[in-house]
């Protein structure tokens, strides 16, 4: 028993820089993984975002635009003839759209 506190304590310096240095690498590995979780989450929110964004121009466009709207190559959205007149289903597409887009920046907001 008395050989196994010697050892110990002859060797205190380097299980004490052996328990920092593990200590450390865990942190930096968790703080690296944490990183860039934050950036992959700030990236797609962002072109989350730029999507919804067209997404809403399109949907405008299909309810509001006056005349002929076959020639706009815009509207290849297969129920854009539907929203013309149906001010429900913009209603709803609308509203739907602003959930996402809140969502989305409540996600951003809560990263730190």
């Amino acid at each position: 028993m008395p050989d196994i506190r010697k050892q110990l304590r002859d060797n205190l310096v380097a299980i004490t820089s052996l328990v920092i240095a593990l200590s450390a690498l865990g942190y930096n590995t968790w703080r690296n993984e944490l990183t860039e979780r934050n950036r992959n989450i700030r990236v797609a929110g962002i072109e989350l975002l730029n999507e919804i964004g067209s997404l809403q121009q399109i949907i405008f466009y299909a309810h509001f635009a006056e005349g002929d709207q076959r020639g706009d190559p815009r509207m290849g959205w297969a129920d854009s003839a539907g929203l013309v007149d149906d001010d429900e289903a913009f209603r709803r597409i609308d509203g739907a759209i602003d959930v996402l887009r809140q969502t989305t920046l409540e996600s951003l907001r809560a990263l730190k």
